[in-house]
């Protein structure tokens, strides 16, 4: 089992920049592709980026293309994403996943791993 424990939320203005991370412990992160959700009061939980095991692979909503990236350090065992030019509508709990698995994943009953999320809020 691997464990996920997200950091780096906040509160920023609108046209900020955050950094989010995701630690794993428990299993060597490298055997898992990862992926960063989030769900805004209200709403479903919704994919935001994803990125396969050796990193050589990304995918975006379309709603933070070009704003967010995605990446990963496995001799770190983190994840990260890079939010820029936030809006207010990307305001929610961000949760990072993780599976076992070569390909990209885009929905939620895909991952079997789970962080406790973070909250973004993004002020207009």
């Amino acid at each position: 089992q691997v464990q996920l424990v997200e950091s780096g939320g906040g509160l920023v203005q609108a046209g900020g920049s955050l950094r989010l991370s995701c630690a794993a412990s428990g299993r060597p992160l490298n055997s898992y592709t990862m992926g960063w959700f989030r769900q805004a009061p209200g709403k479903e939980r919704e994919f935001v980026a994803a990125i396969s095991r050796s990193g050589g692979t990304t995918d975006y909503a379309d709603s933070v293309k070009d704003r967010f990236t995605i990446s990963r350090d496995n001799a770190k065992n983190t994840v990260y994403l890079q939010m820029n030019s936030l809006k207010p509508e990307d305001t929610a709990v961000y949760y990072c996943a993780a599976r076992s698995g070569a390909s990209i994943y885009y929905t939620v009953p895909q991952y079997n791993y789970w962080g406790q999320g973070t909250q973004v809020t993004v002020s207009s």
